[in-house]
């Protein structure tokens, strides 16, 4: 059932398993489906994101990850609001492609492609700028890889009384977080990355009390998380448009994997290893990370040229004859290609991605 291996940040590989239950159809209408999959899921994604689910709830949206932030943050900005973003790559800026698009009221800090986002230059800013309300930023930044320092940034967040939203795309369920006690009022993920589902849907860990707030605010349809949280809470699961059925039932095999391959830490650990592996091999054979080690996610991994003449395609396709499938860079500054370490992989099939390399020529 694998052609080759996913080594990228989503799509990613997935197990036989979560494949095989996608073979059975849903009524979108049905108990089984909205109370003992639909509900189960959102529960389970709160107790999974803060050791204080009374405070959170979850939203689930059909669409890739981009859509749940589109939606966010044209449901949680009120033409009174001012959004402050902060980024560092190419979904960092997405962000303020959305507010554009939305007309919001928002300013946006550009950090280097290659440095974490800093929190000392949050505060100045917000020192300088009191109307402020909310403060945006991408936890794991998969343009690079770069993980950025949330517990540093959520503390200056919460200083200043201002609301916390946090893209955890590519973190969520493979880095350990409690978004209650980093302050975090909306959080947001995708099926197809750390809990290793397919893709389809995204999901939102929203705090209660500012989903309340969120009423009436978006512009759009279907991307109103509020409406979407009304009509899942009234309807006990119910989606209030077409739900991507097999896609959800995936996603419930996926979180009971994680539970039984030990949760989050177990998880991050064998991310952790994946990432060790392949950067020691990595560096055995000439290739140098573009990151410092400090900053470096355990998600996916970046690397440099190896030449001026290193032929980006030509080392993909054979790869990917091997069977292994990696990710082309994304930055502007530097000639980079990226491997992931996340999905239904492990050290083993590292060793081996490095025996490959070995064996192509670059």
């Amino acid at each position: 059932m694998k052609p080759y291996i996913l080594l990228t940040p989503g799509p990613l590989t997935t197990s036989d398993t979560v494949k095989r239950v996608m073979m059975a159809d849903w009524c979108t209408w049905d108990e089984d489906y909205n109370l003992h999959i639909v509900e189960e899921i959102r529960h389970n994604l709160v107790a999974l994101a803060t050791k204080k689910p009374e405070l959170y709830t979850a939203i689930l949206l059909q669409g890739s990850g981009t859509y749940c932030v589109e939606a966010v943050l044209g449901s949680a900005i009120a033409p009174q609001n001012r959004l402050l973003i902060l980024s560092n790559g190419a979904y960092g800026d997405r962000m303020g492609t959305i507010a554009e698009y939305h007309k919001l009221n928002y300013d946006i800090i550009e950090f280097d492609e290659i440095s974490q986002v800093s929190e000392i230059t949050l505060e100045e800013h917000l020192l300088k700028n009191p109307d402020i309300t909310h403060v945006a930023v991408v936890h794991c930044e998969t343009t690079t890889g770069v993980l950025n320092p949330l517990r540093k940034i959520s503390r200056v967040v919460r200083k200043h009384g201002r609301k916390f939203i946090v893209d955890a795309m590519s973190s969520f369920g493979g880095v350990p977080m409690d978004v209650e006690e980093l302050g975090i009022d909306f959080m947001i993920s995708s099926a197809n990355k750390c809990i290793q589902g397919v893709p389809g849907f995204g999901f939102i860990i929203a705090r209660k009390s500012e989903l309340l707030r969120c009423k009436g605010i978006s512009p759009s349809l279907s991307l109103d998380i509020y409406a979407q949280w009304e009509t899942m809470e009234k309807g006990h699961g119910k989606w209030r448009f077409t739900s991507p059925t097999h896609v959800v039932r995936a996603f419930k095999q996926a979180m009971q994997e994680l539970v039984d391959e030990g949760g989050v830490e177990a998880r991050n650990k064998r991310y952790v290893e994946n990432h060790r592996i392949l950067v020691e091999g990595m560096r055995s054979l000439g290739f140098e990370t573009l990151l410092p080690d400090d900053i470096q996610s355990p998600i996916i991994t970046s690397f440099l040229y190896p030449k001026k003449d290193f032929d980006f395609k030509s080392f993909y396709t054979q790869l990917k004859e091997k069977g292994f499938v990696i990710y082309p860079g994304k930055i502007s500054q530097a000639d980079t290609f990226r491997i992931g370490n996340i999905g239904d992989v492990y050290p083993k099939d590292f060793d081996r991605l490095i025996d490959a390399i070995r064996q192509t020529k670059y």
